[in-house]
């Protein structure tokens, strides 16, 4: 598998992950009635930088490289991850993350900061946690799950 920096080319391949997932409305807290232009523009927007995971040339992952804030937060970078339901349990999401840490450094960045982790999203809290993220925050309530209700959301950090 490879990760390389997406293209506008990739868009197709791209929503085809991003999509169903925004769509659940059980991880993200997007809008999932967002139309699938809306969607491409927000995983794709100039303030990031957006890469894919290819798997024998299929798109199987994409992650998104922002800074977490502007200005004075500028030095901490917040990321996106998503991967294909066909390829979920194959490491894909670990190894986006290693990849985004990598170029988090490489960028200059001193931390990378998740600011919103559905807490009953626990493969990717349990990930996160294995890669050196720790929980520093907790939001009460903070996201509507669809199924479960109104769940916490974590903030996870972790410094570079």
């Amino acid at each position: 598998m490879q990760i390389r920096k997406a293209t506008l080319d990739d868009a197709e391949a791209i929503l085809g992950i991003i999509l169903p997932t925004i769509r659940e409305g059980a991880t993200y807290a997007l809008d999932p009635n967002m139309t699938a232009a809306q969607a491409i523009d927000y995983w794709m927007s100039p303030d990031k930088k957006t890469f894919v995971a290819v798997d024998e040339d299929v798109i199987v992952g994409t992650y998104y490289l922002r800074p977490n804030q502007a200005g004075g937060g500028d030095h901490v970078c917040n990321c996106g991850y998503m991967t294909s339901a066909a390829a979920t349990g194959r490491g894909i999401a670990r190894r986006m993350c290693e990849h985004s840490l990598q170029q988090a450094r490489d960028s200059g960045y001193r931390a990378m900061q998740f600011n919103f982790v559905v807490s009953t999203n626990e493969r990717a809290v349990r990930l996160w946690q294995s890669l050196g993220f720790e929980i520093v925050g907790r939001l009460p309530g903070a996201f509507r799950h669809p199924e479960r209700g109104f769940v916490d959301a974590l903030v996870m950090y972790q410094a570079l």
